[in-house]
């Protein structure tokens, strides 16, 4: 049964790609100049983890699994090929990257032919395994696939086949549970199940009592849903404005027994696929598209936003990577700092000053951007320099970038007059922006006689402000410019803070300044009004206090309630704050852009989140919210392989002052697979616009911190009302793949 039934789950049959990575072949392994071994390597016949060959004694494993892999990159992209290979093997060149922390894998090739065959192959197996959950629809179904499993006809199933098997039919099980519930149903101990045992083992699988109750109810056509009971239910319980139509187009495509699909019906089955179907989660569906007017002033935008960017771990001693800035761009970060210095070999690097932290070359930093910037978002990538190098380093800096950008980088303002307001993100599709100094005003395109200014300006701000939390580090005031470097500064010219009245009267719209975060948050809890009418017509950047050495973040929400645009965190540090900013901004395609709500876009607004008056902004909403059940948890401490979690769930609201709250369910004891909590909450939230809700699951631990299971972070305005399966990332922001949550949503005008 071994290769084709799970060839068949990938969608993949006599698919040439997979047979070569079913063959396998000899790689270099790169570790460093001297290390280069070669190894071979080949996919596993289970079609989900490759094997490879490992000369350490004590080494057990010698396979990783493909959900461990972030990505596949083509040529001599990581820091290590770089680093440890000349630059003529750059076709043989390829890398994995895993999720987390785990080191890349850097390999070569014996031909560039060979390369590309398995950088194909590999994405093809990656990306049908991604793209599973919408092949669902499964033909044959379950007990049909265990028949087909069952290869040698004994009619029996051993732990191994029903694993295939259960990949094939694409039920998502954690391998533990699939143990636990085989040997439950493996009542005559002999490591084989049949029969009446097999049935046993689905039903124990599938089963969820809480979907049973409400498929029960409304299937009311000789026991199964007919298209008018579907519509019942979409319309009393899901209130979605749809038609019988509708009800009938969903039944077409998740309903998985044909009988019943001939007869425009749908099974219990079919109902669970349909509850999981990416339409029907708790995302509205229409928000994963780009579905907000991006033809508004740019700083009429949130734009994620990232600091420190080139760091992979904390501020002090973690490494500084290229990767950092690839993981950024490809979740859609649209503003990544540069901490620019003079480098030893005449060429300017990138890393943390004053510290440990590795340093890498400021012109592959360029490149990786270059090449990763709009993967994920056509919209402007904004790149915020921290300049401390020479004029003369600061030249080759423009040089780079000018060279490799190309005509994607920004050199002038667009249009022919003197611009009076920024351009829309729509204008700046795959542009990018500099931010930093600039010796004169905009103006300077048009009047070809003006002189530049005195060519040294201060500090940028977040370098000052590096030297008053170290007094011990050398002062130096004056920054002398390059000329070249400050040209290419359009839209977004660093200032420095003198107050907002200085700011109104004496600052043009492309003229914006970084706060540090105590002084931003101050100014957002005492003038927020002020700020917010700041923020109408101009940029403001936020950024963490230097003193958090272990790069940690704080709250991005009150100061996206002053209506400053871009806040910037640690991408790098798994955070509560990061949670936020990944869910503020997982709609709109996540375009790592959200247009602001009308009432921070006006100039004369008096909207003020501490103190609330009334206005537009005030469209009072009750939550409600049932947390039933749990699926397939996984265990926190893989290592003390008994140990199941105790599950609780807090739903946590982040917004302005008055819609702050949060509510937890009691834990279930030692229940990972189909926890139930069936528990009541209600919520008051007075500005939804600004609302963010975020579910968190927790091992519960009595005598120390509960321990993180998984998280789901969105907006108030995308969630969907109903019964809704939630799903759950990890502390870094990966799915977890047989994981979620059960919940029912409602969301009523307060009275």
């Amino acid at each position: 049964m071994e290769s084709n039934g799970i060839a068949g789950k990938h969608g993949m049959e006599g698919d040439a790609d997979l047979q070569f990575l079913l063959t396998g072949g000899d790689l270099l392994k790169v570790r460093s100049s001297s290390w280069k071994k070669t190894r071979f390597y080949k996919l596993q016949e289970d079609c989900r983890t490759m094997w490879h060959e490992s000369h350490k004694k004590l080494k057990s494993k010698q396979t990783f699994s493909l959900d461990d892999i972030e990505a596949v990159r083509a040529g001599r992209q990581s820091e290590g090929l770089q680093k440890y290979t000349e630059e003529q093997v750059e076709g043989r060149c390829f890398s994995i990257i895993f999720k987390g922390h785990r080191k890349n894998l850097d390999l070569i090739a014996s031909s560039e032919e060979e390369a590309k065959q398995w950088v194909t192959a590999l994405e093809k197996i990656l990306s049908n395994m991604r793209n599973l959950s919408q092949q669902q629809k499964t033909e044959h179904w379950i007990l049909n696939c265990m028949r087909k499993a069952d290869k040698n006809c004994d009619n029996k199933m051993s732990l191994k086949e029903l694993k295939h098997f259960l990949h094939q039919v694409n039920v998502e099980v954690d391998d533990d549970y699939a143990e636990m519930l085989f040997e439950k149903c493996d009542h005559s101990k002999s490591g084989h199940l049949e029969g009446p045992e097999i049935e046993h083992f689905y039903k124990l699988l599938t089963e969820r009592e809480e979907i049973d109750v409400i498929y029960g109810k409304y299937a009311q056509t000789d026991g199964q849903m007919s298209g008018t009971d579907l519509l019942n239910f979409l319309l009393r319980e899901q209130r979605q404005a749809v038609s019988l139509d509708d009800a009938l187009k969903i039944i077409e495509k998740c309903e998985v027994d044909d009988t019943a699909k001939d007869k425009q019906q749908m099974t219990k089955d079919g109902f669970l696929m349909y509850l999981h179907h990416p339409e029907a989660m708790i995302l509205n569906p229409t928000h994963k598209e780009v579905y907000q007017d991006m033809t508004q002033p740019l700083n009429h935008y949130f734009i994620s936003s990232s600091h420190n960017t080139y760091l992979m771990e904390d501020q002090l001693k973690g490494p500084s990577s290229t990767e950092a800035y690839i993981r950024a761009l490809m979740k859609s970060c649209r503003c990544v700092e540069l901490d620019c210095w003079d480098g030893s070999e005449g060429e300017p690097v990138i890393y943390h000053g004053y510290t440990l932290t590795s340093k890498i070359l400021f012109k592959d930093v360029i490149k990786a951007i270059k090449e990763y910037a709009f993967k994920t978002s056509e919209y402007p990538v904004i790149l915020s320099l921290e300049n401390h190098c020479s004029v003369e380093q600061q030249k080759l800096m423009a040089k780079h970038m000018t060279s490799i950008l190309g005509s994607t980088l920004l050199t002038e303002p667009l249009g022919d007059q003197m611009p009076t307001n920024f351009p829309s993100p729509e204008e700046l599709k795959g542009r990018f922006l500099i931010k930093g100094k600039r010796l004169n005003k905009l103006d300077a395109f048009y009047t070809p006689e003006s002189t530049g200014e005195d060519d040294s300006v201060s500090e940028d701000d977040e370098a000052a402000d590096a030297q008053e939390d170290e007094e011990k580090k050398p002062k130096k005031s004056k920054l002398k410019l390059a000329k070249e470097l400050s040209d290419i500064v359009i839209y977004c010219k660093s200032v420095h803070f003198n107050g907002f009245e200085d700011a109104r009267d004496n600052k043009a719209f492309y003229e914006m300044s970084s706060f540090k975060e105590g002084k931003a948050v101050k100014l957002a809890e005492e003038s927020a009004n002020d700020f917010i009418h700041h923020n109408v017509n101009k940029l403001s950047r936020i950024y963490p206090a230097g003193s958090r050495a272990d790069s940690s973040n704080y709250n991005p929400v009150p100061l996206w309630a002053a209506g400053c645009q871009i806040v910037a965190l640690n991408f790098q540090t798994p955070s509560k704050e990061m949670d936020l900013n990944q869910g503020c901004f997982l709609p709109n395609g996540m375009s790592g852009y959200i247009l602001k709500p009308a009432y921070l876009r006006d100039a004369t607004s008096e909207f003020d989140p501490i103190t609330l008056t009334r206005g537009e902004w005030l469209q009072h909403k009750t939550l409600h919210i049932m947390v039933i059940s749990g699926q397939q948890l996984p265990k926190i401490n893989k290592k003390k392989q008994k140990s199941i979690v105790d599950p609780l769930v807090r739903v946590e609201i982040y917004g302005v002052p008055a819609d702050m709250a949060e509510k937890e369910t009691y834990h279930v004891d030692n229940n990972g697979f189909n926890p139930m909590w069936n528990e009541q909450f209600q919520f008051e939230v007075y500005v939804p616009e600004l609302a963010l809700v975020r579910f968190v699951v927790e091992d519960y631990d009595s005598t120390s911190q509960n321990d993180l299971i998984g998280q789901y972070t969105l907006p108030f305005t995308s969630l969907q009302n109903g019964y809704r399966h939630i799903p759950l990332l990890t502390k870094n922001g990966d799915v977890i793949p047989s994981a979620g949550l059960f919940v029912h949503i409602m969301v009523v005008d307060a009275q």
